[in-house]
């Protein structure tokens, strides 16, 4: 991957939105009402832009204990150049200096050897997401 590489949090999650709206919903076949949820309003919303074009997203979410990422995506021509694996990192870079020290994600069964190669472990049996399988990961960081 060439070019600077930006990924920080966002006040207006517009773009997030629309990176969401066009991998889960255009993309992936998600419905709206599988997409949008509540938790959005009190979510941090990471944005990865490349030579200042966003091109994926996060969402980061305490949840107790634990910190969540969900909602990552990454715009097809951006696979595979270590953009999403570097947002996942921030993620995880920035729900640990908040204090979480296990930070879990729902993956979608095709995409869980990416997270494997960042550290996750599954952590829970398979389950429907949006009519997607899923499994439940979880990463624990060290003291």
């Amino acid at each position: 991957m060439s070019g600077t590489l930006r990924i920080e949090a966002v006040a207006d999650p517009a773009d997030c939105f629309a990176l969401r709206r066009k991998v889960f919903i255009e993309e992936q076949g998600f419905s709206e009402a599988d997409e949008w949820d509540a938790l959005d309003a009190g979510a941090v919303h990471l944005l990865a832009r490349l030579d200042g074009v966003a091109l994926g997203t996060a969402r980061l979410l305490d949840e107790g204990a634990d910190g969540r990422i969900g909602r990552i995506c990454v715009l097809a021509p951006a696979r595979g150049t270590g953009l999403g694996a570097a947002l996942v990192r921030e993620g995880i870079a920035q729900l640990a200096a908040r204090g979480h020290r296990r930070i879990v994600l729902g993956a979608q069964v095709q995409a869980m050897g990416f997270y494997e190669g960042l550290g996750f472990t599954t952590s829970g049996p398979e389950y429907d997401g949006g009519g997607v399988p899923h499994r439940e990961m979880a990463l624990v960081l060290p003291l």
